[in-house]
């Protein structure tokens, strides 16, 4: 799958991720569908190398589970790290 077509799990995986983990984020909708497409490439580079299970092509739905799963990791890493540096200037 090309850089574009992660472009685009990216995006709508980041949206069902914030819909999955409600809240507010410090970055708002813009961030999180950064965080998306990061946590998606991120997915599927950790499911490639530590598991062996390519990611396949755009409409299956291991590319998407794992885009997904990417994303909602970072999505909790990124706000305890934000969260905890906007605590500590408060």
């Amino acid at each position: 799958m090309g850089i574009i077509g992660w472009i685009v799990v990216g995006l709508i995986v980041g949206a069902l991720a914030k819909l999955v983990m409600p809240g507010k984020d410090p970055g708002g909708i813009i961030v999180t569908c950064i965080i998306g497409i990061v946590g998606g490439l991120l997915g599927g580079w950790i499911s490639s190398a530590a598991f062996g299970v390519g990611t396949g092509s755009f409409w299956e739905f291991r590319t998407w589970l794992i885009a997904f799963v990417g994303a909602v990791i970072l999505l909790a890493i990124y706000r305890l790290i934000v969260g905890r540096r906007s605590r500590s200037h408060a």
